[in-house]
């Protein structure tokens, strides 16, 4: 996660949130022409880091309360190449919230076409650096996301959530 400048904020706006418009970086792109698995994971990284400044989890959360986010779980769909050059933006869900975890749906599309190229699921813990291990959110962080959350259970839910990784059978 860079380090981001941007002062923390409580505002809760409806539907996902969305995170600047990225490009891609040609020492990202693969010997097949595209992005690298890898960077798509920097891509998403970056994207919560946004949404976590704003709900107060970011830098200022670990230099004032010496707590942070650990990811626990990743999934990751790769649905459409994305290429050299494509503007990208990701809108993340938090799906669900409760005391130490955080259940998130990140979509990456290409900014100026809007078709999706890739999703990741994730499960974050919060944790105390001090013992690193998993604690409870301070109460007020609590009460963020717990309103983000409930903000984004009343729109519709994104294709690809819960998804497993398996061998589709056929019929």
């Amino acid at each position: 996660m860079t380090k981001d400048t941007t002062n923390d904020s409580t505002a809760v706006t409806p539907g996902p949130f969305r995170s600047s418009i990225m490009q891609i970086e040609p020492q990202w792109i693969d010997l097949n022409g595209h992005l690298n698995m890898a960077y798509y994971n920097v891509m998403f990284d970056s994207a919560a880091g946004q949404l976590w400044t704003m709900l107060g989890i970011g830098w200022s959360y670990i230099e004032e309360r010496n707590c942070s986010t650990f990811t626990a779980e990743c999934h990751v769909r790769y649905l459409r190449e994305i290429h050299l050059g494509d503007p990208v933006q990701i809108s993340v869900w938090l799906l669900e919230a409760d005391d130490k975890r955080l259940h998130t749906f990140k979509e990456l599309r290409h900014a100026a076409e809007g078709w999706i190229s890739a999703t990741s699921e994730n499960l974050s813990l919060n944790i105390d650096m001090t013992s690193r291990k998993v604690a409870p959110f301070p109460l007020d962080i609590r009460e963020r996301l717990a309103a983000l959350a409930s903000t984004h259970r009343a729109v519709p839910r994104p294709e690809g959530i819960g998804r497993a990784v398996a061998m589709q059978r056929k019929r």
